[in-house]
């Protein structure tokens, strides 16, 4: 074979890979992947959203395609499909279950209840994911509507609010394309960062670990399906019972936090996202030591006055907003936390499931 031959090979390879990839930038941002994901089909649709760094003992991964993610969940099998009452939890760790097995989550035990309303089965479903920020939260939001709840249950807490943190959930940094729609539709008080060329972002190049991570998650759902295994669950260190005297807040200093700093405006913004659908917000419960200087803080996270006046502002941005919100911060014991302030144990997620359950069917059963 002569060099004219392989430069013809090239050549042609070059232009299949440009065309591919003018393919690629020219399909809509949000990519068919429910039509080519194995799960929902080839076996069961997850349980609660892919997270995990310990990939080979988990079945499981963090990825920053929403769309693989709402792909990979059982809710995406929903489409079309309407013979339940359907009730979706969003929020951070604490809803997703670090340390619990999908059961013993909120959603889990709310499950357990065998709820109905109007002889229809009440349905709940977990789209809570790890790491605290409502931006994060908002996006997820949005992408589940077309899933057609009848109720949006949002949990928060004050340590999802500072502005610094919004973007420090990886999945919110990872996409800025999703986020910049709800900053100018909504008014989100968010500054973005700039990003590079989305013509670039959407080449072979630009989401090659998009579809690496989207491979490795179809094939760990083989294992998963087959043992039920999405997280491990080590030793950990129980979340701190005696606390620092420290009374800051980050950098804020009591007696007041500036509410310009916080993004209260995310909750209104939630019941915009939501429509017509009831929504309901609830201040998850916290831990609420009485160890050393718990007379000063509530836990590792909050000092008391910090958070007595999230409380305080919560309820101000509730009352001008005609939000619906439950107030549970105190409604577990402080033994009932594991290895920290918002992560309840099993026996505490079932307490919970029933208090918040007299509230939910308030909304969606009246």
């Amino acid at each position: 074979m002569d060099l004219k031959f392989y430069r013809n090979v090239m050549i042609k390879a070059l232009v299949l890979l440009l065309i591919l990839n003018l393919v690629l930038i020219a399909l809509p941002s949000s990519k068919p992947v429910e039509q080519l994901s194995l799960y929902n089909r080839f076996f069961p649709g997850r349980e609660r959203f892919p997270f995990g760094e310990n990939q080979q003992e988990a079945y499981n991964l963090s990825l920053y395609d929403v769309d693989a993610m709402f792909a990979s969940h059982q809710v995406s099998k929903l489409a079309g499909h309407k013979d339940e009452t359907r009730v979706f939890i969003f929020g951070d760790s604490s809803v997703w279950g670090t340390l619990l097995k999908p059961g013993e989550t909120l959603v889990g035990q709310l499950n357990n209840l065998n709820l109905t309303c109007q002889n229809q089965p009440v349905q709940f479903y977990n789209l809570g994911y790890p790491t605290i920020s409502v931006t994060k939260d908002l996006m997820l939001m949005e992408r589940a509507l077309p899933y057609q709840p009848d109720l949006v249950v949002w949990l928060t807490t004050l340590e999802a609010l500072p502005l610094d943190k919004q973007l420090a959930s990886p999945l919110a940094a990872n996409n800025p394309y999703r986020i910049l729609p709800l900053v100018e539709k909504y008014n989100l008080g968010l500054e973005l960062p700039q990003t590079g060329s989305d013509l670039w972002a959407r080449s072979l190049w630009g989401q090659r670990r998009a579809y690496a991570d989207w491979i490795r998650l179809q094939l760990y759902g083989v294992m998963w399906a087959t043992t039920g295994v999405d997280q491990i669950y080590p030793n950990y260190t129980p979340a701190a019972w005696d606390l620092e005297a420290e009374q800051n807040y980050y950098d804020f200093k009591p007696p007041s936090l500036p509410a310009d700093q916080f993004l209260f405006d995310a909750y209104p913004i939630g019941q915009k996202i939501a429509g017509d659908i009831p929504f309901l917000l609830v201040n998850e419960p916290i831990m609420i030591s009485d160890g050393e200087n718990s007379d000063l803080r509530y836990n590792f996270f909050y000092p008391r006055w910090a958070y007595d006046q999230y409380r305080e502002m919560l309820a101000d941005t509730a009352a001008q907003n005609n939000l619906k919100v439950v107030d549970a911060w105190d409604w577990i014991p402080p033994q009932d936390f594991t290895n920290s302030a918002i992560h309840m144990n099993a026996d505490a997620e079932a307490v919970f499931a029933e208090k918040l359950a007299v509230e939910i069917l308030k909304q969606v059963c009246p």
